[in-house]
């Protein structure tokens, strides 16, 4: 892969990790996981709000995994293993980094890996 590219997918990982810390920190930040409860007297306000808060937990968590494997492909982009199937050795087509920079398998390999789970 070409340099322009490595630098590209390098940038467009960088925004993409900033936008997710800056969400976990708005989370946090705005009372969406910190709001006090002793305000809301009825069961169902109550009800509400405990699942809009274990929501924000698991899309927080989803995030945070998120975060980590676009951590990982910088690594990969300074070790030179970054658009190559961890599976194959085959380049990943570059469609494929354009829908998911943090992919480390070639569409055929991810393809037959799901088959097999099923």
């Amino acid at each position: 892969m070409e340099q322009e590219q490595l630098e590209f997918f390098r940038v467009e990982l960088l925004k993409k990790r900033k936008e997710l810390l800056d969400a976990a920190t708005r989370t946090i930040g705005d009372g969406g996981l910190t709001q006090a409860q002793e305000n809301l007297t009825d069961f169902a306000d109550l009800a509400y709000n405990e699942g809009y808060r274990n929501f924000l937990l698991r899309l927080r968590d989803r995030e945070r995994k998120l975060i980590l494997k676009i951590e990982e492909a910088i690594e990969r982009i300074d070790s030179g293993g970054f658009g190559v199937c961890e599976v194959c050795g085959e380049e990943i087509g570059y469609k494929r980094l354009m829908a998911r920079p943090v992919t480390t398998m070639c569409i055929a390999c991810k393809t037959e890996e799901e088959r097999m789970e099923a």
